[in-house]
């Protein structure tokens, strides 16, 4: 039985891996309350009270938009807090299994991205998650960071799923960018990947890997998708028509890659199996997501 540690334990992703390790030994899930990464000192008093075996550094400072005008608190977070996490992490023993972005890249290819391909991110959040890769392979040799993409689950608030369920409920029409290129990630998917990849966490599979649901999509495919598996579930929308819009048309402070796929052959040979296909894990989680809401709603009225 291993002592894990995960940070960013409230995130979407820190909220799955909650019960995806139980059966690993004892995990120590610490949210920004507990664990305030922008506070180095604090980070090597956690490491050092809890000897971790494994630590899943699942906190991020994820505002793509706002790390514009907050390149500093964005650097603080994936670039400054990974390094002293690292270098705490190489002190101690500990692996430590990083998530990362597909925002490392600028989305110039056509075809999948390897995990040994050029990076070359374009706005400063991309950035800053690539300074705190550089970081832990400068900080420890006993490490896997594991690069994502379009994150959605049934926690916290800002995700795309839960963003156009919203605005499905309250419009006729909405428009979506057509013309970006990934893979939607259930964070249970992600979170179960990570449980599976505890077993092979030593020096010998050490490095880089990508991680995310099979299959590709733009976002205007992905909100299609999310409003006809709602209206299978009869989830209450409003909306008629999706309009498919370029990034022109939807201009934001940070500019993103246009094609952000990430072969997972690599982690795939480690785990014996390919990661389920987007579409099966958006239906898993708006399907988890309404049982969640019922049960809400049934427990009021009682």
């Amino acid at each position: 039985m291993k002592r894990i540690l995960v940070t960013g334990a409230d995130g979407q992703v820190g909220q799955e891996l909650r019960t995806c390790l139980t059966s690993f030994g004892e995990v120590t899930s610490l949210g920004r309350a507990a664990l305030d990464l922008a506070q180095p000192e604090q980070i090597r008093q956690v490491m050092d009270q809890i000897q971790p075996e494994i630590v899943v550094n699942a906190a991020a400072y994820t505002a793509v938009d706002k790390a514009e005008a907050e390149l500093e608190q964005a650097i603080a977070i994936n670039a400054t807090a990974t390094q002293v996490l690292a270098a705490a992490a190489q002190r101690g023993g500990s692996f430590l299994i990083h998530i990362s972005t597909d925002y490392v890249f600028d989305g110039t290819q056509s075809h999948p991205y390897l995990e040994t391909d050029a990076t070359h991110p374009l706005g400063a959040y991309g950035k800053s998650k690539l300074m705190g890769e550089t970081a832990i392979a400068l900080s420890t040799s006993n490490y896997a960071i594991l690069r994502t993409a379009w994150v959605y689950g049934s926690y916290g608030k800002g995700n795309f799923v839960k963003t156009m369920l919203r605005l499905g409920a309250e419009r006729e029409e909405i428009r979506v960018v057509a013309d970006q290129i990934g893979s939607p990630t259930w964070a249970k998917d992600l979170a179960q990947a990570i449980a599976q990849f505890i077993p092979h966490a030593n020096p010998k599979h050490a490095g880089i890997y990508h991680y995310t649901n099979s299959g590709v999509a733009s976002w205007y495919d992905f909100a299609v998708a999310i409003f006809e598996e709602a209206k299978l579930l009869g989830l209450p929308l409003k909306v008629q028509r999706v309009i498919p819009i370029t990034t022109a048309e939807y201009p934001t402070p940070a500019q993103r890659p246009a094609y952000s796929v990430l072969s997972c052959a690599k982690i795939a040979g480690v785990l014996g199996t390919y990661p389920p296909h987007w579409r099966q894990g958006l239906r898993h989680m708006l399907a988890e997501l309404y049982a969640q809401t019922h049960e809400s709603a049934n427990s009021l009225r009682r």
